[in-house]
Parts: structure tokens; C-alpha cells; sequence
């Protein structure tokens, strides 16, 4: 029999574990044929997330848990969970239940056939979401589509069910600085996208604000391309040509004119908006150098300070 391991990012989600169990359950009892193994990911919660998921180890025996030390982020918990995992067939879902547990099986049926190596679930609408966060959302889709390889479909989910050799390779990538909808897009193999509609929250609120994902946005952006570091460039070169147009202008204007640049206000013009340039593309690249820092240190992605067996990797 064929095993399926499930990674639950959990943080804060107290309102929301005995639902996604109760779900879950339902979907593990229809089908048979797997053997299921559950791992969720406690990272750094400050509610009773944690007391929830030892419960929840102590009732199901498929149930396995890991709890940071602190808040590192989801996407150290995702990779704490490739790290540790130990199924044929590998999915990542969130406990909210706007990952819906029943779709995982036609997912697997799928998956199955051997025509693919993954199968990713993609939402064909965005009720509920406010109209600004849905409009960027669709215009970061396609700017990082344009401007890097990551293969990223507008709507994509974290919630995916990928095969053991996809997962591997994943891991391989120990990189610090994680996208991972770019990673899955980035490593290729074939994926069969799985629309489905939108569903809300069960219960709880969003961790993820227009800021955060604003800023999550560029971690892409700048983790999957070189474009932004190109910007700089060309306004470098530019502003460089306007520039020499412009002395050239003032050149011949003395010798023919004999007539002298005056104005202190449109000189001040000018060297604000230079600088505002040259301080953009220093920012640009200031970006770039803090992601090597960051990779240079090699500090962990994640650091355990409880789980629920000898097995799980406490560093990774």
C-alpha cells in the first residue's frame, strides 16, 4: 500500500484544528487503500495551537507534529515537512480548510494514471477577497511570469500532491531565501493544475495582510529574476545619456547665445531626481546582497523545540 503524507502549517490556528481534523478524517476512512500520515507544523504559535496538536498525536496514530522554537515563517514550516516526511505521495495543505481534504481524492487518482508528477489546485475566482488585493495579486502573477522562469499560474495554491522523487528534489534545494510556488514551477516535472472555487475560512482570521503579502511578493520577485537588478541598469545608462544631451545643450547655447543657465530651482530639481535614481538602484542591489548574507550564514531554516517523535530532523 502506497503512503500519503500531508504537511499542516499550523500558526494560530486554534479555532481551526478540530475542523481540518474532523475533515480529514472523513477522507482517510473513504479511502483505504493508503496509509496516511499527518504532519503538522507548529510554527511558533502564541495561542493553544500546540496543546491542540498533541491531542490530536495522542488520538490518531497517524498524526505526527513538530513546534518551532519561534515564528520562522511558512515556508520554513513547508520544508521542515519535506524534510520529514516519509510518504510515496507528498501534499501540502492548510488547516483553515480553504484547501478542501475532499479533493484529495481525485488528486491521488490523478497522480495515479503516471502521467503526472504532480497535481496543484489552482482557485478560478477570488470571492470574499477585497477587489485591490485581488487586482495586485493577478498583476504579481504576471509580472513574475514575464520577467523569470518560475512557471506560476495566476490562482495557484501551496496545496499540491507531488510524487517522492519531486519532493527529493525540493529538498535538495536547501536555499535559505524560499519561494516555493516559484521552486515548484522553477524544478519543472509535470503538473496537472486542478481548478476548484473559492472557499473561505473556516473559522479565524487571515495571518496574511496586504503588507505581508506585498513584501512576500518581492521575496519572489527578487528570489526568481535578475530584472530588477536590469532596471537599475538601464536607468544607470539613461540618466547618463540625458545627462550629456543636456550639457551639450547648455554648451551650445553659451557659444551661440552667450547666455548663461540661471535658476537654482530647476539645478535642485534635477539633482533630487538623480539621486532619488541613484538611490533606488543602490536599494535594488542592497536587496540582492542581504539574500547572499542570508545564504552566506547558513543558519538553519528552522530550529525544533518540541515533537513528537525521535525521528523529526530538530535542525534543518
Amino acid at each position: 500500500m502506497k503512503k500519503i503524507s500531508l504537511i499542516v502549517p499550523c500558526y494560530n490556528e486554534e479555532e481551526c484544528l478540530a475542523l481540518y481534523d474532523a475533515e480529514m478524517s472523513k477522507v482517510i476512512e473513504q479511502m483505504k487503500d493508503y496509509i496516511f500520515e499527518i504532519i503538522y507544523i507548529d510554527d511558533g504559535s502564541e495561542d493553544k495551537t500546540l496543546e491542540i496538536v498533541r491531542s490530536l498525536a495522542e488520538k490518531r496514530a497517524y498524526v505526527r507534529y513538530i513546534s518551532f522554537s519561534r515564528n520562522f515563517g511558512k515556508e520554513a514550516a513547508m520544508y521542515a515537512g519535506f524534510c520529514n516526511v516519509t510518504g510515496d505521495y507528498i501534499a501540502i495543505m492548510d488547516a483553515d480548510l480553504q484547501d478542501p481534504p475532499e479533493l484529495l481524492k481525485n488528486m491521488v487518482k490523478i497522480l495515479e494514471t503516471g502521467e503526472y508528477d504532480s497535481v496543484a489546485t489552482r482557485r478560478v475566482n477570488r470571492e470574499g477577497e477585497p477587489r485591490i488585493r485581488s487586482f495586485f495579486a493577478k498583476m504579481f502573477y504576471k509580472i513574475i511570469n514575464k520577467i523569470s522562469d518560475a512557471d506560476i499560474i495566476d490562482g495557484a495554491r501551496d496545496y499540491r500532491l507531488m510524487k517522492r522523487e519531486m519532493v527529493d528534489v525540493i529538498v535538495a534545494m536547501c536555499e535559505r531565501n524560499r519561494f516555493s510556488k516559484g521552486i515548484f514551477g522553477w524544478i519543472g516535472f509535470r503538473t496537472y493544475w486542478y481548478p476548484y472555487e473559492n472557499i473561505e475560512r473556516a473559522a479565524g482570521r487571515t495571518k496574511w495582510n496586504f503588507g505581508k503579502l506585498f513584501k512576500y511578493s518581492l521575496e519572489g520577485i527578487i528570489n526568481f529574476s535578475h530584472t530588477p537588478l536590469h532596471i537599475a541598469s538601464y536607468l544607470g545608462v539613461g540618466c547618463t545619456g540625458i545627462s550629456l544631451i543636456a550639457i551639450l545643450f547648455i554648451i551650445i547655447r553659451k557659444l551661440l547665445f552667450g547666455d548663461p543657465v540661471q535658476g537654482w530651482a530647476s539645478n535642485t530639481c534635477v539633482i533630487l531626481f538623480l539621486g532619488g535614481i541613484q538611490l533606488f538602484c543602490i536599494g535594488i542591489t542592497s536587496e540582492y546582497i542581504a539574500k547572499m548574507y542570508t545564504e552566506i550564514k547558513e543558519r538553519p531554516h528552522y530550529i525544533v523545540r518540541e515533537c513528537s517523535d525521535d525521528t523529526i530532523k530538530k535542525l534543518g
